[in-house]
Formats: C-alpha cells, structure tokens, sequence
C-alpha cells in the first residue's frame, strides 16, 4: 500500500515522503490515527504543501541547529505545577507544556513533536528532556519542575 505520510514516524518517514508499506499496517494503523492519507495522484498534490509546511517549521541547517542547542541547553528551565502531598503532581508535566517554558525561557520556539521524555514526570525536582533539533544535532534540556 502506497501513503502520504503527514506527520512523523519512526523509522518509516517524515512528513510529506510517500512510503510503501504492509497493508494491514497502513489501513489498521496509519490511516485511522491520521498520520498518513492514501496515496493517489491527487493527493500527490498536498505533498508539496507538506513538505512547505515542514520546511517552514524544521530548522534551517546544522549550524542553525547548534545555535539554538547551546540557547536550550544555557539554563535549567523551570516549569510550576500543581502538586499534592509527597511532591506528587496532578497528572503528569506535558511535551506543550515543556515546549511554551522552552519558548519563554530561551525565546527560540520548539515544536512539541521534536520533545522526547523518556519517562512522564509525574514528581517535582529535576528532570532532563530530549530535544531533536536536527537529523545530527540533539539539546538534552534540564528541567526543575517547581510547585505552584
């Protein structure tokens, strides 16, 4: 089965490539989620849209990227939250979240999409996050979650 894929799958693409896959995989999984679209000559069309979307969005090149990782990676950020008895939170600290104190703290804007944590931060204290600015080039932020 040929797709479109619109948004970003590990190991199979990013958004805008068109991929060959199992059917199964694309129908039962791909397609219902929404992060792919069948592929049809018409359809190829949004490709272009696509990847002028990501284009628009991505980092411009490797040196942009470093810029911005020694921007991220400068200060500790800190994020309040709501927090119980322990130092529990209610509920769990977001890749949005994290990604608007990211903007305020550094001014540089971060797509939530590009913020990988490894396990949900549930406690305060401190925390690191992952942030995939390029192909090459990842920032590992350090996070103090703080009661509000």
């Amino acid at each position: 089965m040929k797709l479109i894929l619109t948004q970003e799958v590990t190991g199979l693409g990013a958004p805008g490539d068109v991929v060959e896959v199992k059917d199964g995989y694309g129908r039962n999984y791909l397609v219902p989620r929404g992060v792919a679209i069948r592929w049809t000559r018409g359809a190829e069309k949004t490709v272009e849209s696509i990847k002028a979307a990501r284009g628009a969005r991505s980092v411009r090149d490797h040196d942009h990227a470093e810029e911005i990782r020694t921007k991220l990676e400068a200060e500790p950020v800190s994020i309040k939250v709501r927090a119980g008895e322990g130092g529990r939170l209610f509920g769990a600290v977001t890749v949005t979240e994290i990604a608007d104190a990211l903007a305020a703290t550094s001014g540089e804007q971060v797509d939530k999409r590009t913020i990988a944590v490894e396990h949900p931060i549930k406690s305060l204290g401190a925390h690191e996050v992952t942030v995939k600015l390029h192909d090459e080039v990842s920032a590992t932020v350090a996070l103090n979650v703080i009661p509000a």
